[in-house]
């Protein structure tokens, strides 16, 4: 009898403490319109009904977010950040992989820092020399500043070996209006679902990783993502996210892996 005693109470300890983490870990309602793309954001108010279906996307957009490859870390300038070539051959092994997924890429676009350029020039001599179609007709490359690397947001918690200089902080505008430019579902012009390949830095992905799957974005630093590594996101046509293979390294050989 005690011994049965001793187990309800248990089972009752352990409800209570189950309810007490949920309590804490509320979550809240996904927010369908979080690209404002939703139809209703798209028209006057009080639209009729077939404006409203115009509007409405009806394909998926998948984005590859890919590292750069390994570089010269001990240079002070940019131009002289080149990749090593063990980071050479992290881009080589990330666009051979990329070359086998069977789709068709829209777009190619890269950050325009060297070690991101150099990786996307690589990504793209090998989409180039596979033997399948793997680019559209209309295939775009495009070379932004936004995506350029820097410090999105002071990360909770805080790192000490992460101490950025105050200037980097300015950098949270550029690259939340790298989110805002890049991640939104597709138009519903487009009849098809595209492929889009975006080439950039660590920090860059993370910060966007966490806006969209709508987590607090303060928590970009609590992930870590290897030199060549793929990150896969898929835009759905009603505003659902999802995110597989965050910094995927599985296409790398082991003795490749770096996370510098």
């Amino acid at each position: 009898m005690k011994k049965a005693a001793i187990v309800c109470l248990a089972s009752v300890a352990g409800t209570v403490s189950a309810l007490s983490v949920h309590a804490k870990c509320k979550s809240k309602a996904w927010d369908y319109n979080w690209d404002f793309r939703q139809p209703s954001s798209l028209v006057k108010p009080n639209s009729p009904d077939e404006d409203l279906e115009k509007r409405k996307s009806a394909t998926r957009r998948t984005l590859y977010l890919i590292r750069h490859g390994q570089y010269e870390l001990d240079k002070q300038h940019d131009k002289e950040k080149i990749l090593t070539e063990l980071g050479r051959q992290q881009a080589e092994c990330t666009g051979k992989h990329l070359a086998k997924l069977g789709v068709k890429y829209s777009d190619l676009v890269i950050s325009t820092m060297t070690r991101a350029n150099e990786t996307g020039e690589i990504i793209l001599k090998q989409l180039n020399e596979t033997s399948m179609e793997v680019l559209n007709e209309d295939f775009e490359i495009e070379k932004t500043d936004l995506l350029r690397e820097g410090h999105p947001i002071d990360s909770v918690p805080s790192s000490s070996r992460f101490k950025p200089d105050s200037w980097e902080f300015t950098d949270g505008a550029r690259i939340e209006a790298a989110f805002r430019k890049y991640f939104h579902r597709a138009h519903y012009s487009q009849k098809e679902d595209s492929y889009e390949i975006v080439v950039c830095h660590a920090n860059v992905i993370r910060y966007l990783v966490c806006r969209a799957s709508q987590n607090p974005p303060e928590g970009w630093l609590r992930m870590s993502l290897a030199n060549g590594s793929i990150t896969e996101v898929v835009l759905e046509p009603n505003g659902k996210v999802s995110i597989s293979g965050i910094g995927d390294k599985g296409h790398m050989p082991i003795n490749k892996i770096t996370f510098t």
